[in-house]
């Protein structure tokens, strides 16, 4: 039953006793539940290259992950490899992790109950030996050195090498292009290894992480992380590439990044098979045809060539036909080059030096290509491939004794990745000048502060050492697993039964109140969908953000406008995409958040650098803005996907964020604000950092929401992956020293001790600003408060909650004055509806749901087609539909379903 609001205030001012929690929160089953899986796309996949993914498990039930088994469909145990990802406070299992063996058809079911797991057929196998590492996937055995440039040694079989020396390659030019430069030098990097860690040793699966850099003949830069993955009954390794771009934005033009691997040729030229995903069906020809020749060598010929299968015995050719082998030419390149998302161009050329004739134009390609013969051979594959353009799948020197098969990340055939600024001064070298700009634009400038050094891409591949050319039913099974990945994810339904993740519901048909509002998140969540196809929001850099605001004027989102171009997970649409998905399950929802995830934390982020750990607001370029904050790089906006996939380099990115407090020693967030800031630049020049003024040292100005609640999503993410009670002490350190102070969270933000995690100063003032509770903060505070004793603090944060949409009139009683800055009244509803729960006041819930439908997104929205062959909403930016969606998700859930649908 919910407490009374006498109860709870009674509770706060006597400095002890706890909330009235949700019982879904506290209570604790008595046995081990099983957990039910299915696959994302509904049905399984013709070939599965092994799963990895994470479940969710009520407090209380769960004390080690080593104690569960999987099985399938009708009760057959399937091999699994688990382990714990995080824990709740009593020390049980919060989320584990969970990888399941690759192979043809997948059972359609499976299921994680307690018992004993089962072993694989062919277990997973390491050994760490002086130089490398051994790492054996049934018959194959792949080496990963442990210094050099090759991530992969060799893959061998039997004995017989599939392929060597994989490394990863990039090349760079010193201008732009022909246009800007008479000459253009360019250089070759290739990888170097730095460290080798193994993470996991099997039986089902094996991780090696690789860090290291691109090193050349003068220089080394480029650093990357790289994860190989070797899952029992696979062929494949899966490779996870994330690269910092760290160059020169004036003189570093890269025009080539990828994935190398060298492949022995074996048998006779027209023995030699390439194949290549199109959109639609294979490419796949011989090194030297023997199809649609004047002479005719026989249909056994021509087929076992056309099936990839060994010719029979040249003996047996006609005799006409034999003395004329040798007098067809072989063709060693092939070069597949997706150039942008809307077309791609495959070519071949007999040999370097040698003009390319055009084989095949098409749409989109899948990303897969191969090259070997019935001795051997080898195929690499890239995810979202014409996604990320522009891209290139290579095959070179098949004609040789050793091929070369490439997945360029970037395209050698593109223009050079151009990362300079879009824009000049135009006379903004103080605040004053930037201020003004900010004004017009809504871009926040500053010269030096909108370059791209520190930010990150991450890619996944796949890389198959092969015994002899697969045939087409194999092949199509590896380029559909490529194209669109297949998942196993847990059921919403069981996530919610968990609960995780805070304040949400499963959609229920409780009334047409609440059905107008799914339709309408609906038709938000679909207008996106399509608006990203519609206006081709892809590319290396793009892929996976969205625009921020729309110009009706144009019909055309304003792209080239300031601060109004891409959103940089401006007001959580990270946020508002997972919870969407977390309700529905929906593949689309799924596919969309991830890539939305990977590109945030990866894009938007400075990965190295003074600012490391900042993300960048919005902007022009996704780095183009001035305003490097907390509230971007937040872990609350991968969290979401790290439990449920388990993976391994967005945990990276969330551990690199607990001491990202350190950089806003050097970054001043409010150096611009009217009353603080100076009439100049600081010295140093162009790029200097800046420090706030008048504070000691290890002291910084810190805002609640925007940047102390990103801290908190870190540091909470922190404590739950290691049960280290430092990263819980250190909230609760911000938590009662914010309930200490004279204003608490009508401060907006006060002086923060680096050292203690304290706030210990300032806070005399109401300073009320509506983005403080827009960035994660009341999506985190939902998970956080439940699990910390902080009364006086939980106190605090309600009277935040209930009174920030309070009426002028009660707002002018309590606190003698007007209220100034309560925006986003809408977005806000949800607090006063998180107030009304926690404090059962069915006034309140009757406020919060009149707030919600009165807000800035009107109840009835709809889309109109116009010119173009366009979509638009009327009014619509991101901001607002991201936070209605929230709005939505959070009030259907807090809120009684009488006040709903009789208010």
């Amino acid at each position: 039953m919910p407490c009374s609001r006498r109860a709870v205030l009674r509770a706060a001012l006597l400095g002890g006793g706890a909330l009235c929690l949700p019982a879904r929160v506290l209570a604790a089953p008595a046995h081990t539940p099983g957990i039910d899986l299915r696959w994302l796309d509904g049905t399984a996949p013709t070939w599965d290259a092994g799963q990895s993914f994470g479940v969710p498990w009520p407090r209380g039930t769960l004390r080690q992950a080593g104690r569960l088994a999987a099985r399938a469909e009708g009760g057959a145990p399937l091999p699994v490899q688990s382990w714990p990802l995080a824990y709740w406070p009593d020390g049980s299992i919060k989320w584990s992790g969970h990888a399941l063996p690759a192979g043809r058809h997948a059972p359609e079911q499976v299921e994680i109950i307690a018992g004993r797991p089962a072993n694989p057929a062919e277990a997973v196998s390491v050994e760490q030996q002086a130089e490398a590492v051994i790492v054996t996937v049934g018959p194959t055995r792949w080496r990963v050195p442990k210094t050099g440039s090759a991530v992969i040694a060799s893959a061998e079989r039997e004995g017989r090498v599939l392929l060597r020396d994989v490394a990863l390659v990039a090349r760079a030019q010193d201008a732009a292009s022909g246009e800007e430069a008479d000459t253009l030098s360019q250089q070759h990097f290739t990888s170097r290894i730095d460290s080798v860690t193994t993470e996991q040793t099997g039986p089902v699966r094996a991780v090696l992480k690789i860090d290291g850099v691109h090193a050349g003949a003068v220089r080394a830069w480029l650093p990357f992380s790289l994860r190989l993955y070797f899952t029992s009954g696979s062929e494949a390794v899966r490779i996870v590439h994330s690269v910092i771009w760290d160059g020169d934005a004036e003189h570093d033009f890269l025009s080539g990044l990828g994935v190398t691997a060298h492949v022995p040729m074996r048998g006779a030229l027209h023995d030699r098979h390439v194949r290549l995903a199109t959109e639609e069906g294979l490419f796949a020809e011989a090194v030297r045809p023997l199809t649609g020749l004047r002479r005719d060598p026989g249909e056994a010929f021509r087929q076992a060539q056309i099936d990839g299968r060994a010719v029979p015995d040249l003996a047996t050719l006609p005799e006409k036909f034999a003395p004329l082998l040798e007098s067809i030419p072989a063709w060693g390149d092939f070069r597949l080059f997706q150039g942008s998302s809307e077309g791609f161009v495959l070519t071949k050329r007999t040999g370097k030096g040698r003009a390319p004739i055009q084989s095949l134009e098409g749409h989109r390609a899948r990303g897969l290509a191969y090259v070997g013969s019935p001795q051997g051979g080898a195929a690499i594959g890239m995810a979202d491939f014409w996604k990320r353009h522009p891209v290139q799948l290579d095959i070179a020197e098949a004609a040789s004794d050793q091929a070369r098969l490439t997945a360029w990340l970037w395209a050698p055939d593109a223009p050079a990745m151009d990362m300079r600024s879009y824009r000049n001064v135009m006379g903004m070298t103080d605040y004053p000048a930037q201020n003004r700009g900010l004004d017009v634009t809504y871009e926040d400038y500053e010269p030096g502060w909108d370059a791209a050094r520190g930010i990150a891409r991450t890619n996944e591949l796949w890389i198959w050492a092969l015994p002899a050319t697969p045939d087409t039913a194999t092949l199509e099974g590896y380029a559909a697993h490529v194209a669109r990945p297949p998942r196993l994810q847990v059921a919403p339904s069981q996530i919610r039964a968990a609960g995780v993740f805070g304040d949400w519901a499963l959609p229920a048909a409780t009334g047409p109140a609440a059905e107008a509002v799914e339709r309408q998140n609906d038709l938000l969540l679909g207008h996106y969908q399509g608006e990203i196809e519609r206006r081709h929001w892809y590319g290396f850099w793009n892929h996976g953000d969205v625009m921020h605001t729309y110009d009706a004027d144009r019909h055309q989102w304003r792209y080239d406008i300031g601060g109004y171009a891409w959103d940089n997970s401006e007001l959580s649409t990270d946020l508002w995409l997972w919870y969407s998905y977390l309700r529905t399950g929906r593949a689309e929802l799924f596919r969309m958040a991830e890539a939305m995830t990977r590109h945030t934390g990866e894009v938007d982020v400075y990965h190295a650098g003074p600012w490391a750990g900042l993300g960048t607001r919005h902007g022009v370029q996704h780095w183009s803005d001035s305003s490097k904050q907390p509230r971007v790089s937040n872990a609350a906006y991968r969290r979401i996907y790290y439990y449920l996939t388990g993976d391994e380099r967005v945990g990276d990115l969330m551990r690199a964020l607990v001491h990202s407090d350190r950089a806003l020693q050097t970054v001043d967030i409010g150096r611009k604000v009217a009353d603080r800031a100076p009439e100049s630049l600081p010295p140093g020049g162009i790029g200097a950092v800046t420090r706030p003024q008048g504070l000691p040292e290890g002291v910084i100005q810190l805002q609640f929401g925007t940047s102390w609640g990103s801290l908190v999503a870190a540091w909470f993410t922190e404590w739950e992956r290691t049960g280290e009670r430092h990263w819980r002490d250190r909230i609760l350190a911000g938590m009662d020293s914010i309930a200490a102070l004279p204003r608490q969270w009508w401060a907006g933000g006060a002086n923060f001790d680096l050292t203690s995690g304290r706030f210990v100063s300032g806070g005399e003032q109401i300073s009320v600003s509506h983005l403080n509770a827009v960035f994660g903060v009341v999506e985190i505070m939902a998970e956080v408060l439940p699990l910390i004793d902080a009364p006086r603090y939980r106190a605090a944060w309600i009277d935040y909650c209930a009174w920030y949409n309070a009426p002028a009139a009660d707002w002018q009683r309590r606190f003698g004055e007007p209220p100034r800055g309560h925006n986003l009244r809408q977005a806000h509803s949800r607090l006063t509806a998180y107030a009304a729960h926690a404090l059962g006041d069915a006034a309140l819930a009757r406020r919060a749901w009149s707030e919600f439908h009165a807000g800035e997104l009107p109840d009835r929205l709809t889309a109109r087609s116009v010119a173009g062959g366009q979509v638009e909403i009327a009014g619509l930016s991101t901001n607002s539909a991201a936070q209605w969606g929230l709005a939505a998700i959070q009030t259907l859930a807090l809120l009684p379903a009488q006040v709903v649908e009789n208010a």
